[in-house]
């Protein structure tokens, strides 16, 4: 094949339109279209660039010998051979992923619905709605609450077995073969829309439950009942928004772990300090979580652990990653 038909098959490989590939270049769409219509060639930088962008030599570019395509250069230095994906394992684990996601997700809504019952069956207690003394209203309210929570279980640890069989794609750094990575970023692309409408909405309903509750305390701070099920409420919000943006966020996790972009880039995999401190971290919020809402009965709060783990998170990784990027210099 001669220079414009690799440019060609290359780009169309990655899922890219002839606009794309000229905006990462710098250059003009129309460039972009005589390179691969044989009108005019790239210059040297350009020819340099495209061999960062689609992963491949500029031996294998620039000479018409040379008709396959290359092993990743990290397969090269590394001394060893690297797994390849193929395009049904790819499919397979997309599939899997989006299953996976919606478990999680439904399992965090639950978890996070549970003190419904338990403050709701309380609510009307003192409301004198529910004839029932306040303790036996508050034992019903408990095991439906562990319930729950077992509930939550079947979802979270059979989800979480079925789905170790892809852990390697987090931790090991692989191939994909010829037409994968296209696959995946147009897939990737497509589902991006989706994904700003979960984190919006899911935003957005946390706001609105926060709302609620104020504007409760602020017509009748007296009124306890009232309180308790505007809390529900909150909780109601909190558990669908959970929903929204866990599901929508592994899905998008998916995509970057085929792709080895973001968290999941080979420079990331090869920090084993940051993996090793991050699901530590995470079971620790969930103990405190967990802690806080059984011991002081704080369930109307507690989720706050969430947004302060988060943030608190941002800052520990970005920490790891310069300490990671020191000891490797």
């Amino acid at each position: 094949m001669i220079l414009a038909e690799k440019i060609m098959e290359e780009r169309k490989k990655n899922g890219w339109s002839q606009e794309e590939l000229a905006e990462k270049l710098g250059v003009s769409r129309q460039s972009v279209s005589k390179w691969e219509s044989a009108q005019s060639v790239p210059d040297l930088q350009r020819i340099l660039e495209m061999s960062r962008l689609f992963g491949v030599s500029t031996d294998y570019l620039l000479k018409d010998e040379v008709e396959s395509r290359p092993i990743d250069q990290a397969s090269e230095d590394s001394g060893k051979d690297v797994r390849r994906v193929s395009m049904e394992e790819a499919n397979s684990f997309l599939n899997d992923n989006q299953s996976f996601a919606s478990k999680i997700a439904t399992g965090c809504l639950i978890v996070l619905s549970c003190p419904i019952p338990l403050i709701l069956i309380m609510a009307l207690q003192k409301a004198d709605i529910l004839p029932l003394a306040e303790n036996p209203a508050g034992a019903i309210g408990v095991i439906i609450l562990l319930a729950m929570v077992a509930i939550s279980l079947i979802y979270f640890i059979p989800a979480g077995m079925g789905f170790s069989k892809w852990e390697w794609l987090e931790k090991e750094i692989f191939d994909t073969e010829y037409g994968v990575d296209g696959m995946v970023r147009s897939k990737a692309e497509k589902f991006k829309s989706r994904f700003v409408k979960a984190i919006t909405g899911g935003s957005i309903l946390v706001f609105v439950g926060v709302i609620a509750i104020c504007t409760g305390a602020f017509i009748d701070e007296k009124n306890e009942p009232l309180l308790m099920a505007l809390t529900c409420v909150l909780l109601a919000c909190v558990g669908i928004a959970a929903f929204m943006i866990v599901r929508a966020g592994i899905t998008s996790d998916g995509f970057s772990k085929l792709l080895q972009e973001g968290d999941y880039s080979k420079e990331e995999k090869s920090n084993t300090l940051l993996q090793t401190i991050t699901p530590l971290y995470w079971m620790v919020a969930t103990a405190i979580y967990l802690g806080w809402s059984f011991l002081a009965d704080s369930w109307h709060i507690s989720w706050i652990v969430w947004v302060i783990a988060g943030l608190l998170y941002g800052g520990l990784s970005t920490a790891l990653r310069g300490l990671h990027k020191s000891n490797k210099n």
